[in-house]
């Protein structure tokens, strides 16, 4: 089985990120309004990233990591950039 991170930009700017095992079915929950919490209210949503790891446990650790960045940061990494990331590491 496959766990994976992604984020979200909602129909306000922000981004969302989180984890999973359904990616697919994730994913049709935001946009349709069903999966309730913080997206509920900020469709539509795009898909902007998304990584693949092999436990849930790599995935939730991906995702806090993620969860603490900047936005330019998670910018950068849906850009796939990761001289910019490492540049915003150290500021």
């Amino acid at each position: 089985m496959s766990f994976y991170v992604y984020m979200l930009e909602c129909a306000d700017g922000s981004i969302y990120t989180v984890h999973t095992d359904e990616l697919d079915a994730r994913l049709a929950a935001h946009q349709l309004g069903t999966f309730r919490g913080y997206t509920s209210n900020k469709r539509p949503v795009r898909l902007i990233f998304q990584a693949q790891f092999p436990s849930r446990d790599e995935a939730f650790v991906a995702e806090r990591r993620i969860k603490g960045w900047s936005r330019r940061k998670k910018l950068a990494l849906t850009r796939g950039d990761w001289t910019e990331i490492q540049r915003l590491a150290r500021i």
